[in-house]
């Protein structure tokens, strides 16, 4: 009987640990010296983009304005349909950018 009650007593700690370290890692901001970052263009401030060489910026254009943003556009950063598991600046923008409809 002790066992059973240790046993009740680990589980939702060790579900809680699971969820929260889940958390934590789906919060991972995309780091720009990433490899696929790069490829992309990726800048997490758009005032930075370098204009001559991504002839399809747009002024004015941002992740929070991207279709394939998915978190809140009022929200400093969310989740991307390109970095699965790390999230990206608002105000961020990359080559793949494609106006929300």
């Amino acid at each position: 009987m002790n066992n059973r009650r240790r046993f009740i007593r680990i589980v939702p700690l060790a579900g809680a640990a699971m969820l929260s370290s889940r958390v934590a890692w789906s919060q991972a901001m995309v780091d720009e010296k990433d490899a696929q970052a790069m490829s992309l263009g990726y800048v997490s401030d758009a005032a930075r983009v370098d204009k001559a060489k991504y002839k399809n910026y747009v002024a004015g254009s941002h992740c929070g304005a991207c279709a394939l943003f998915q978190g809140k556009p009022d929200a400093a950063s969310g989740p991307c349909a390109l970095f699965p598991g790390k999230q990206v600046s608002t105000k961020g923008w990359c080559s793949a950018f494609a106006k929300k409809a």
